[in-house]
């Protein structure tokens, strides 16, 4: 395989998520773009650590303290989301309002 092709496929996952992000409205489908970009993020990390001559595994650590924090965000985001629903009944970005975001 060459050395490249994983950043492509790495900047091609990048873009997709942050399209996900930019257009979507839902927040679970939001969860997922950032879920994607984190990926991205892991597989740039991953395969710089194994392509370039440095500190050994150092992007693999790196890589793995990026999955627990993925891990966490999505646990406390899942949980945001679901009481955002129990309140408005909704998860759409767009219809939720923000208290004091009208005047009062």
């Amino acid at each position: 395989m060459h050395p490249v092709v994983p950043y492509v496929l790495a900047a091609l996952l990048f873009g997709i998520g942050l399209y996900g992000v930019l257009v979507r409205r839902n927040l679970i489908l939001l969860l997922m773009a950032v879920e994607l970009l984190l990926n991205a993020v892991n597989l740039v990390l991953v395969t710089a650590d194994v392509s370039t001559v440095g500190v050994p595994r150092s992007g693999a650590v790196f890589a793995l303290f990026v999955i627990v924090l993925a891990a966490a965000e999505v646990g406390v985001g899942l949980a945001l989301i679901l009481q955002l629903y129990r309140l408005r009944q909704t998860v759409a970005v767009d219809r939720v309002d923000v208290p004091g975001e009208d005047g009062e």
